[in-house]
């Protein structure tokens, strides 16, 4: 009896239009994200949600990111493109991601200091966790002389996530098509992220690349 391969879901992060994002679901991506966070250079605005929402087959994970919003915010986008998952990426902590009654992801930015099975054990009513790097070009600033927070391309040492959780994390953090493979075979997550590995300049997707890190994360799946 052949056995079925595993299979890793895969995200692509800050999708701007409703066309590359049903042109990513239709190359095999599970989810797409669109970023609530005016300063990333990936951002859109409710209207621009609701138009990509719409777009979207029905069983792809539409994802809505944020950094630090207030309230009003993330209810605004629940009530107009009632995403699929909220992810939380900025320093939220576990109440205020948790008081909108709906499945979330937390990220957290991995550093050698970071204690992530003590993080996991904060955010338990997460429905993931999503691993990215704690880069220096984090503390940089965009627009408004705002932190960035992600999307910056740099990848964390693999080694620090605990054996205990790896195969439940959504691993995010300059993934790119050279390496996808390698943290597959090394992590094994529940799903990988990936924003500016498949773009061809910041905040410009790339048909070619997400075609071709999807392909990547399929070929290591069935290697694996």
């Amino acid at each position: 009896m052949t056995e079925t391969p595993h299979r890793t879901c895969i995200k692509i992060c800050g999708i701007r239009d409703p066309e590359m994002g049903r042109f990513a679901v239709e190359a095999g991506a599970d989810a797409i994200g669109m970023v609530f966070y005016a300063p990333s250079p990936r951002a859109v605005d409710l209207k621009m949600g609701v138009a990509i929402k719409k777009m979207l087959p029905t069983h792809a994970l539409s994802v809505a990111l944020f950094v630090n919003p207030d309230a009003s915010l993330v209810q605004q986008v629940i009530a107009d493109i009632a995403p699929s998952v909220l992810q939380f990426h900025g320093d939220e902590s576990a109440e205020f991601c948790a008081q909108f009654k709906r499945p979330f992801w937390k990220a957290v930015r991995v550093a050698p200091t970071t204690d992530l099975l003590e993080f996991s054990r904060c955010f338990a009513r997460a429905d993931r966790l999503l691993l990215d790097a704690d880069a220096i070009s984090n503390r940089a600033v965009g627009s408004n002389d705002k932190p960035l927070y992600g999307g910056t391309g740099e990848v964390f040492d693999w080694d620090l996530i605990p054996a205990a959780i790896g195969h439940s994390i959504v691993l995010s953090g300059g993934l790119t098509v050279a390496n996808v493979a390698g943290a597959i075979g090394r992590v094994k997550p529940w799903a990988v992220d990936v924003s500016s590995g498949v773009e061809r300049q910041k905040g410009v997707k790339s048909r070619d690349l997400i075609q071709q890190f999807i392909q990547a994360v399929q070929k290591e799946d069935i290697r694996e």
